[in-house]
């Protein structure tokens, strides 16, 4: 297939691409700028720039790929206090995309999340359907009515699916959550977490999910809903462990009313209980993770590199 990818040159976009190289697929990646686009072309993508507010050029190319896996979110200004504004975006694109495939019964693959569907339990694929594909929900919901709504496309002749990364999908190289909490511990000369820590994290590694993003757009069967978890739940406390003994810092429990000031906008998410389970997923497409959990990645001591 000839494979369009938004979000291309990011973290998971990275892998993804690879894995679509290495099973015989060309590679469009949509791409920011000319170092972005250089890089795709150095591992043998084409390029088309833009991004994903450039509407006219996500439409074109879509309407010329035999599928298109989704990835770009703009989590920098998520992040920085306008969430929103991120889901708002994410929804055009969506709809750009989603209209441009329609009535072609090409498959349209996109990144959304675990955490949120179903907190305080096991999360499976089959929660979050009651979510309104219409819904001008805020937040975090939003983006689960951003992923109902690329389920909804099913119906005007598109093959489409949702794969849910966990809050951590880790490996060498990696700058999220993880990076995240061991650059405070650091800088804080201890390794904390909230509360007791026994609330869970799911996870997977970058390889096992790109790898079901291109199963995904392979054979997964319309308005399908996928997990690429690897570790249904790690505890939290568990990671802080690993993280205090390769930086030799103590580990300690922060207070949940502390946890802002010490963790910053990471106190919230570390505080979350989010397990997900991903039986469904590897019954429906045979998916089963190779690489590393993310306690013997870490164990692995590349997070802990000074110059990482």
């Amino acid at each position: 297939m000839r494979v369009l990818v938004t979000g291309a040159s990011g973290w998971v976009g990275s892998a993804v691409v690879p894995e679509l190289l290495g099973a015989g697929h060309r590679v469009v990646g949509l791409a920011r700028s000319d170092a972005s686009a250089a890089a795709l072309e150095a591992a043998g993508a084409d390029a088309v720039r833009g991004d994903i507010d450039d509407l006219d050029v996500l439409a074109s190319a879509a309407g010329a790929a035999d599928g298109v896996i989704h990835l770009a979110f703009k989590h920098d200004i998520a992040f920085s206090g306008d969430f929103d504004g991120a889901v708002t975006a994410d929804r055009r694109a969506i709809e750009t995309i989603g209209d441009a495939l329609a009535g072609t019964d090409r498959p349209f693959v996109i990144a959304s999340g675990t955490m949120g569907v179903a907190l305080g339990r096991v999360a499976t694929e089959e929660d979050g359907s009651d979510v309104d594909p219409n819904s001008p929900a805020s937040g975090p919901l939003g983006r689960q009515a951003n992923a109902r709504l690329v389920q909804s496309y099913a119906d005007r002749g598109v093959r489409s699916s949702v794969v849910r990364l966990p809050p951590t999908t880790h490996g060498d190289g990696d700058n999220g959550f993880v990076a995240t909490q061991i650059a405070i511990a650091r800088d804080r000369g201890a390794s904390g977490y909230v509360g007791d820590g026994a609330n869970r994290w799911p996870a997977v590694h970058r390889s096992d999910a790109a790898r079901l993003f291109r199963l995904a757009l392979e054979s997964a069967p319309p308005g399908t809903a996928l997990h690429a978890v690897a570790d249904e739940g790690v505890p939290v406390r568990e990671v802080a462990e690993v993280i205090g003994r390769h930086l030799d810092v103590p580990t300690i429990s922060i207070a949940p009313d502390d946890a802002g000031a010490h963790f910053g906008w990471l106190g919230a998410f570390l505080a979350l209980d989010g397990p997900a389970s991903s039986t469904s997923t590897r019954s429906l497409l045979g998916w089963q993770p190779t690489g590393p959990g993310l306690l013997e990645d870490l164990e692995m001591g590349q997070y802990f590199d000074a110059t990482s």
